[in-house]
């Protein structure tokens, strides 16, 4: 039995998804994580697999309303016991604008605040830490966190779980949906934790970052090397882990890939959805970003930025830049040689061209991450998490286009994505060796329009390549 057999059979299991649903309130009512997971997408999508099972509802309401009342709890007791210590840990030390806003709100509201802010989305995951370092009469507490719950657990439950009990007869829906649509929404939830929470504990200043350090001067034999990539004035650890991780994922996932005969379960199920959503509309955007990630795009897209290095003899950032592109374009052929996959289906254009790993996605990530990292390091600490969230908001179509196209297997995308990854961490960690000057002041403005306006040009008047 295949990985993705068994996840699928735990996925649809009555008492996993008591489980997830359980965790996710749970998660969504704890402090401060409520702020990083979207558990309203999360609970509507469990609520509709539950509701599509079958499953008491009676059961799937308790499981919400228990894990928001555990969440609240363990969030009151935090700020009850812990005062002190909360206001100086990451992330509160660097976003005390939360806790702002969260006392206002209850200084307004006094002992209704935990009931009101449990449906306040800005305010909900913060409030029961501040009741708790407000010192808010505990049976007080306890009893606006029931009540709250209460009426929060079927609100949020019934509207998901309607749905499912009626999707499959109304919007006749293939097969194996509800797998596809768990997995997307799992995939949201780890990019969210990655790029939020994880990205933050291995910068200079979280937590994962100051142990290691730690842990590197007490040894004898990581002290010496820790010293070396400190040259630069901070470690790249974040780089280093991309790296590791990345090419973990993609060793693993290749050789899931390449032994199994055909396309996996997961890729079956994921191609009903996308073919149940594909429309005129859609197959007219996803050539469009065909255009965009094939050779030619990328070329017209990069040019702007190629032409202001060589002008400006920033020669260490166009060879930097050059060898990703390069390398993720002979890593991507190698790939297709090796692997030998074919395309679920071959548009006259793509003839004889092979399909893993995905080579728009792993050049779109190549591109949209370096550009991310090279942005963000020219930004302060607390902005650089949203020009990586515009990274992933553009580089999410561009995969997913070549599913609407019908081009592609799912697993295509993901080896595509992990090589992409992989290739960033390498240039990132090659470019950090050094201290570097500033690419600033560069003309964004103008460099961004002669690439949108280049690669509008590409669309318009050239075929896909």
């Amino acid at each position: 039995m295949s990985l993705v057999e068994i996840f699928q059979q735990l996925s649809l299991s009555p008492f996993m998804l008591l489980l997830l649903m359980l965790l996710i309130s749970l998660a969504e009512s704890l402090a401060l994580v409520g702020l990083l997971v979207p558990g309203v997408v999360l609970i509507t999508a469990v609520a509709s697999l539950a509701g599509h099972e079958s499953i008491g509802i009676v059961w799937l309401v308790m499981a919400a309303f228990l894990g928001a009342v555990i969440g609240d709890g363990i969030s009151f007791r935090l700020g009850y016991r812990h005062h002190a210590q909360i206001t100086q840990r990451w992330p509160l030390s660097l976003h005390p604008e939360w806790l702002g806003r969260g006392s206002r709100f209850f200084d307004r509201y006094g002992l209704y605040s935990v009931f009101i802010g449990r449906f306040v989305g800005p305010v909900r995951p913060v409030i029961p830490l501040i009741a708790g370092m407000m010192r808010m009469p505990p049976r007080n507490f306890l009893w606006a966190n029931i009540t709250s719950a209460a009426l929060w657990a079927p609100a949020y439950v019934l509207p998901g779980y309607l749905l499912g009990r009626t999707w499959q007869e109304h919007l006749d829906l293939p097969p194996g949906i509800e797998t596809a649509l768990l997995i997307i929404a799992a995939s949201v939830v780890v990019l969210a934790v990655v790029f939020s929470w994880g990205r933050a504990q291995v910068g200079r200043h979280g937590r994962l970052y100051l142990a290691t350090a730690r842990l590197a001067r007490r040894i004898p034999f990581m002290r010496r090397p820790w010293l070396v990539m400190s040259q630069s004035g901070e470690v790249p650890l974040a780089s280093l882990l991309l790296f590791i991780i990345a090419l973990t994922c993609l060793s693993g996932w290749t050789l899931l890939v390449v032994h199994h005969n055909g396309p996996l379960t997961l890729d079956l199920y994921i191609q009903r959805l996308f073919s149940w959503l594909q429309s005129d509309t859609l197959i007219a955007i996803g050539a469009v970003f065909a255009k965009i990630g094939d050779k030619l795009g990328i070329a017209v897209l990069l040019l702007p930025w190629a032409l202001w290095m060589i002008f400006y003899r920033r020669w260490d950032a166009l060879l930097h830049w050059g060898a990703a592109v390069g390398g993720v374009a002979l890593l991507n052929t190698l790939g297709k040689a090796i692997f030998g996959r074919a395309r679920p289906d071959t548009p006259d254009y793509l003839t004889g061209s092979l399909s893993y790993p995905s080579a728009h996605t792993s050049t779109s990530v190549v591109v949209l991450g370096l550009a991310a990292a090279f942005i963000a390091s020219e930004l302060p600490l607390q902005k650089r998490i949203w020009i990586y969230w515009v990274a992933i908001a553009l580089a999410v179509p561009m995969a997913l286009s070549r599913l609407v196209i019908g081009v592609h297997w799912f697993s295509d995308l993901v080896g595509g994505a992990l090589l992409g990854l992989m290739i960033c961490a390498l240039v990132c960690l090659s470019w950090q060796r050094y201290p570097r000057k500033p690419l600033t002041p560069c003309p964004w403005l103008l460099l961004g329009s002669a690439s949108l306006v280049l690669i509008s040009l590409r669309v318009v008047f050239f075929p896909p390549v």
